[in-house]
């Protein structure tokens, strides 16, 4: 038995976490808004803490607002966009593709998370969406987002899923802390 990890499962040491769009004025129109902003909290948390470069997009900041304050705090990078895709933007884009597997989680699952899992999956990068790190004003559009993520090959994810891969192991030191976001 090796110590080293499938190529298909997502590592710390090989991924990159993006929160779009998590801006209080569109929150307030998200279908389970509340666990969506919770879930990415988890996962920036734990991203911040296993080294994983994390960034935040925001849809037209001077129109609707900066990310919301509880993940902007905790976000190191954010990128304004005015395309729904953030990978039309050339600064988002060269960040992205400096390695690794892209994990998308945010709003509004049908629009830009969905554009941008899509696109960025065009240019061949691994890319994953957090199903419930994800959401859009209604279940339908959420569901049909996923539906069609799924088509098109993009791989679909959950919070656990994420936090456990990247922790591979138990016993390294970041384990038991890690573990309380999940409880």
């Amino acid at each position: 038995m090796t110590d080293t990890a499938p190529p298909n499962l997502l590592l710390s040491t090989d991924s990159r976490l993006v929160i779009i769009d998590v801006q209080d004025r569109l929150l307030a129109a998200i279908d389970g808004a509340d666990a969506v902003v919770s879930n990415c909290v988890k996962l920036v948390t734990a991203a911040n803490r296993l080294g994983v470069p994390v960034a935040a997009t925001e849809q037209n900041p001077t129109g609707i607002g900066p990310t919301t304050s509880v993940l902007a705090a905790l976000i190191p990078h954010t990128f304004g966009k005015s395309h729904f895709s953030a990978a039309r933007q050339a600064d988002f884009l060269a960040w992205a593709a400096a390695g690794g597997t892209i994990l998308l989680a945010g709003t509004e699952a049908h629009v830009c998370v969905l554009q941008t899992a899509l696109e960025l999956k065009a240019l061949g990068l691994r890319v994953a969406v957090i199903i419930d790190a994800v959401g859009s004003r209604t279940e339908a559009s959420k569901q049909a987002a996923l539906d069609r993520l799924r088509f098109h090959s993009v791989e679909l994810v959950t919070v656990e899923m994420v936090l456990f891969e990247w922790l591979e192991r138990y016993d390294r030191p970041e384990f038991k802390e890690l573990l309380r976001l999940i409880k």
